[in-house]
């Protein structure tokens, strides 16, 4: 069976992976520790900024931005050089994660607040700790520490918020409208990957812009054959534009389901 087509689109992804059979991927503080030096290291190498993160012990979620079409790159090094790292350290083999990871693009900004409450929502629902910041492997914790991680410091939490501010009026329990919110993610996701398995060659996106000859006409084209499942980096080149030119196009857009 083939496997399902991954989203390399730039932009914003939320990323989540657990332990195979929903074991213990983490089994020690210093194994977490571990796991955010590489996270790091591989975000400075792929040019990666980590906008949020919740280690659990049997999985993450992570709320990664790309600049270039190479996400499944840098997950595929995260997850195999932490495994490497845990497989050696406890003399076990075999498979740590369950599969490889599950991601969703997230399209319109207005989501990135509700995912890093969801994640700062976990370790309070998985009742280990009350309150927000008070679990320690979360940015809103980093934060209140002033440990933040270098891959962590130009996330948006920084520019939108300050810890006070946050702390204040961060209220953990999602609400409908929120839960919604993170279903329309998903569902818009999944779309995409759907119409990118359907998407072939046959696309004649040199014909497809022909006519297209003003900004505002070009934009709509842009974003029509984003829908239809062409990679933006095949625009790009079609276009003579850069790929992040044609990411902000997409972003711009605020596809939705």
């Amino acid at each position: 069976m083939a496997r399902r087509t991954r989203i390399e689109t730039p932009g914003y992804h939320h990323i989540y992976n657990r332990g195979v059979e929903r074991r213990f991927v983490y089994e020690e503080d210093a194994d977490k520790e571990k796991f955010l030096e590489l996270l790091c290291e591989v975000s400075d190498h792929y040019g990666f900024t980590v906008h949020a993160y919740v280690l659990m012990d049997n999985h993450y979620h992570l709320l990664i931005e790309n600049e270039k079409e190479n996400l499944s790159a840098g997950m595929r090094q995260i997850n195999a050089l932490y495994a490497q790292y845990f497989n050696k350290k406890y003399e076990r083999v075999g498979h740590l994660w369950q599969d490889r990871y599950k991601s969703w693009c997230v399209l319109d900004e207005t989501y990135l607040f509700t995912l890093f409450k969801y994640f700062e929502a976990n370790p309070i629902e998985a009742g280990l700790c009350e309150r927000a910041g008070e679990y320690t492997w979360t940015l809103l914790s980093d934060m209140k520490r002033g440990e933040v991680h270098p891959c962590m410091r130009e996330s948006f939490v920084f520019t939108w918020y300050d810890t006070p501010t946050l702390l204040e009026n961060l209220d953990m329990s999602l609400d409908d409208e929120e839960k919604e919110r993170l279903e329309a993610i998903k569902k818009e996701s999944n779309r995409l990957k759907r119409a990118s398995v359907m998407h072939t060659s046959t696309v004649d996106l040199k014909q497809f812009f022909k006519g297209a000859d003003t900004r505002a006409k070009r934009n709509e084209k842009i974003v029509e054959a984003y829908r239809l499942g062409c990679t933006q980096s095949e625009m790009a080149k079609v276009l003579g534009l850069s790929v992040s030119t044609v990411s902000r196009i997409v972003k711009n857009a605020k596809i939705k389901p």
